[in-house]
């Protein structure tokens, strides 16, 4: 691989030496000293931002001298300079769920560029990429020694069309390789392996160049990554397909909020306690669109497991990315994981010699700070549906219990209601509090029911800590004669396979078997909605038939709404020891803080602290069983795969042979029909409204995951072409078919549309005024020639960074989204596909102009020479004829943006641009 340099115009490039080896490097404080700016107090996640622009300086054509300059400006501004830079990451990372589309627009841009008369061969990534296959395992089996196999192979019946998909582009790309099935979780195989904090390559002089490893991936939680200093955060498919092809990444210069830890942690509490608080805290300050910086003394006593475990919840936080800066625990960590002795020589060589290294006296500026006291986290979980929703577990069974008495409408503080029983439904006192047996079992099931109880989600399974704590709370529970309640699901699905050495070589594996935590898979599971169905189909008919507000348990980063299981209400974020204790439990309804959470075989109470492990004991096992052997052992051969993967079939060929029969790749209607020269962005003339959406809508809630039912329009869809529903698999790994995404688009069964009354789902008003489903209302009206728009609340689009959120928006032929504020992701990637984002200016929202859904909406301005952040009048016509005009803030947030809105697109403008070259 060759990395591309600019024209140097300050003359920054020097040579580092270190042990027999040299390489090339560009130096911020040469910078400094040619005069560009006060580099010195920047803090390092901004550093390796400038570090990219010194080293693509072109003149002005990308990158200019006085963008560089814009960075000692921001030092002297307080730590703001909003100015647009073009930004370049050395790589790019992708998980099978969103890297199957973003390598079905490859290939079918392969096609667009042949139809404008262009080589097939130029539709290239032009910067490495890798794709983990981790997001298409579930847990169909659990509790047995066979569940692993059993999984793996029903993986392979569901996925094999997309895995012959890869495996053609793995042949028929450059610079694209994949991970198979069975390895691991992108982000975690990341920071175990491929993430080498310093990249190296040589330019196109072939002089070796070291710089900043640096990437986008097309999973939000790319930021784990930052835990050891490697910058990278999550983008849509969109933009990683644009990085793949040579487009910088336009963005503003972040400010950087310093987030100073001091203190330590008590005993008892783990790194999932710690930041679950840390969540609460940057959501509160608002750190939407910035980076987040960790300082202080602190971090001398936070390992960097623990500190990819706050980096990862970024997205959860809010910010764009939660960075670590370079110190000696980031060489101790990659020595520990594999890494060359050389490689480690030169992270250390380059980081103290360019200005990344943190010490005692690291002392940045900062555009605003916050601190907490490690010392004062205490354990905690997080729901029943954000990852903010903070609970110490002092507060979880009260906090539960208001949740559900709010759900049934019950007041709490109302004296004199009567135990109720009918039926065998037994209804608690001034709660509202149900529970039912479930037919044909010996046990019942109720509010708050643990029904899921999964260690799952590179969050933390990556970190060694809480997974031998795990372990030990299994050990000890074991011993006592505990086991989970009937009624729990549960399973560990590990982030690599170095997780099952270490917990075989603790003696653990075979404790967590005992109590049903048997290894599923090693993947994304129960996070992203891949639990499988529940233990039995009578626990899913008693929760449904009674409307029960059942509960999950997860040692994961994402809770939201309708997302784990559709059986399932509440669902809350936990650490793996915890989830052990939980599944003990079985209950919500049982203060783990005070109540026993089981029984000895002779009845003696248990206790969490009996059977909780000292910090102590974790840090044995972990000195002892993980080791830098298990690292470079499991990812010795990490690209070849199990038997399973090399037996895959598939064509070959510069361009993919559709299968015209295939319900899991479909060539995509993007580029069919393109003029070879770009068009025009047009006004919105008498657009009906397609949905009324609130707050936190988030991507869980737009783009199809998880599961659906043969009701649904896809499940229709489907049915059609005779797939049973028991093969309809999940919407994640079907991303490779518009026809089944498009119609899951604003589907998910928890999703609002305030146009109807108490009505959840995808269902909205059709062109005749009645309801339908949001897909064949939006066929309705595209037969007619009539545009569309969504209104939405605060923070639109938050979560995931999933691009068919904004392809499945395009294909449902909306044209404007009209929000409050919107996620930095999501807008990006709707400007991406041609949809252009507006908010809402002068305290108007879609509640203060009482929108009904009935209107007829116009929004003009923008034809002629839009400028980026553009105010624009928008006309609602209200059903009675009566009309209202506000301005509107345009979300064009750059030039370029512009250029790819006239395209049609971004992939639409890279397309027109490599057909001429």
């Amino acid at each position: 691989m060759t990395v591309v340099t600019g024209k140097d115009t300050a003359k920054t490039r020097r040579q580092l030496s270190v042990g027999d080896a040299s390489y090339a490097y560009y130096s911020i404080p040469a910078a400094q000293e040619a005069g560009l700016g006060d580099f010195s107090k920047l803090p390092a996640a901004l550093k390796v931002v400038l570090e990219n622009l010194l080293r693509f300086e072109d003149g002005g054509f990308s990158v200019s001298v006085e963008d560089i300059k814009a960075f000692g400006d921001w030092a002297k501004m307080g730590g703001k300079n909003p100015r647009e830079i073009a930004y370049r990451p050395a790589r790019v990372l992708m998980q099978d769920f969103t890297g199957v589309p973003a390598v079905v627009d490859l290939a079918a841009m392969r096609d667009g560029i042949k139809a404008l008369g262009g080589d097939a061969k130029k539709i290239n990534p032009l910067v490495p990429v890798d794709l983990v296959i981790d997001h298409s395992v579930m847990i169909d089996e659990f509790g047995t020694p066979r569940a692993f196999q059993r999984n793996v192979e029903l993986e392979y019946q569901r996925n094999m069309e997309r895995y012959q998909f890869l495996k053609w582009g793995q042949g028929a790309f450059e610079n694209f390789r994949v991970v198979p099935p069975g390895t691991g979780i992108c982000h975690q195989v990341n920071v175990e392996y491929l993430a080498q904090t310093v990249w190296t390559d040589k330019d196109q002089n072939g002089e070796m160049v070291a710089y900043p490893d640096t990437l986008v991936g097309t999973d939000s939680h790319t930021t784990m990554v930052n835990g050891m200093a490697v910058l990278g955060w999550g983008v849509g498919g969109i933009e990683a397909e644009a990085a793949m092809l040579g487009q910088p990444v336009s963005m503003l210069i972040p400010e950087v909020v310093g987030f100073k830890l001091t203190g330590a942690l008590r005993e008892g509490c783990t790194g999932t306690d710690l930041v679950l608080k840390v969540v609460q805290m940057l959501r509160k300050h608002g750190v939407v669109g910035k980076f987040v910086e960790f300082y202080g003394e602190g971090l001398d006593k936070l390992p960097l497991a623990q500190r990819s475990t706050i980096a990862n919840m970024a997205p959860e936080y809010g910010a764009t990315c939660g960075f670590f800066p370079i110190d000696d625990e980031t060489l101790r960590y990659l020595s520990q994981t594999g890494r060359s002795e050389e490689r480690i020589a030169l992270v250390e060589a380059y980081a103290k010699e360019n200005g990344f290294w943190r010490d005692a006296d690291y002392a940045p500026i900062y555009s605003s700070t916050l601190e907490l006291d490690m010392s004062s986290i205490v354990p905690a979980i997080s729901g029943p549906k954000r990852p903010q929703d903070y609970l110490p577990l002092t507060d979880a069974k009260s906090t539960f219990a208001k949740i559900v008495a709010d759900y049934r409408g019950v007041d709490m503080t109302s004296e004199g209601k009567e135990m109720a029983a009918e039926g065998g439904l037994a209804v608690a006192p001034k709660t509202g509090l149900k529970s039912v047996p479930v037919e044909g079992k010996d046990y019942e099931v109720g509010d708050g029911s643990v029904v899921i109880a999964s260690i799952t989600s590179c969050t933390n399974t990556s970190n060694p800590y809480v997974l031998i704590g795990a372990g030990l709370v299994a050990r000890k529970a074991r011993a006592l004669g505990l086991s989970p309640k009937p009624w729990v699901k549960t399973s560990l699905a590990p982030g690599s396979q170095v997780v099952e050495e270490y917990l075989k070589a603790a003696g653990l594996q075979e404790d967590l078997d005992a109590m049903g935590f048997n290894i599923v898979g090693f993947g994304c599971t129960t996070c992203i909605g891949n639990s499988g169905p529940l233990g039995t189909p009578e626990i899913s008919k008693a929760i449904n038939d009674n409307d029960l507000v059942a509960a999950s348990v997860l040692s994961g980063n994402r809770n939201f709404e309708g997302r784990i299981s559709p059986d399932v209400r509440a669902n809350f974020l936990a650490s793996p020891p915890l989830v052990v204790a939980y599944s003990l439990a079985g209950s919500l309804n049982v203060d783990l803080s005070s109540e026993p959470l089981g029984e000895t075989p002779d009845g003696k109470p248990v206790y969490l602290k009996d059977i909780w492990p000292t910090d102590a004991e974790i840090a044995d096992l972990v000195e002892k069983c993980v080791t830098r052997e298990a690292f470079i052992a499991k990812y010795a051969d990490v690209f070849k795969g199990d038997a399973n993967w090399q037996g895959v079939k598939t064509t070959e060929g510069e361009t993919y042979d559709w299968p015209a029969a295939s319900t899991y790749i479909q060539n995509p209607p993007y580029f069919q029909g393109m003029a070879k020269e770009p068009g025009t962005i047009s006004n919105v003339v008498d657009a009906r409204v397609l949905a009324v959406l609130g707050d936190m809508i988030t991507t869980d809630h737009i783009s199809p995951a998880g599961s659906f039912k043969p009701s649904t329009p896809a499940g229709k869809y489907l049915t059609e072409r005779q797939v049973q529903p028991k093969d309809f698999n999940s919407y994640g790994s079907r991303r490779g078919n518009h026809e089944v995404m498009m119609r899951g688009t604003f589907a998910n069964i928890r999703i609002k549309n305030e146009m109807l009354d108490g009505v959840e789902g995808g269902f909205t008003k059709g062109p005749d005024g009645a309801q339908t489903t949001i897909y064949d209302a939006s066929m309705d009206y595209q037969a007619a020639g009539t545009p569309l728009v969504i209104f939405g609340g605060i923070e639109y689009g938050a979560g995931s960074s999933r691009d068919w959120a904004a392809k499945g928006t395009n294909l449902l032929g909306v044209k404007a989204v009209v929000a409050e504020s919107f996620e930095r992701i999501h807008r990006s990637n709707l400007i991406g596909m041609g949809v252009i984002p507006f908010e809402f200016t002068e305290g108007a929202s879609r509640k203060s102009l009482g929108l009904t859904g009935d209107e007829v909406v116009t929004i003009e301005g923008l034809e002629g020479d839009i400028k980026p952040l553009s105010l624009v009048p928008c006309t609602i016509k209200r059903a009675d004829g009566t009309e209202t005009k506000i301005m509107l803030k345009s979300r064009i947030d750059t030039e370029v943006e512009i250029e790819y809105l006239k395209n049609g697109g971004v992939l639409h403008y890279v397309l027109r641009n490599l057909a001429k070259s």
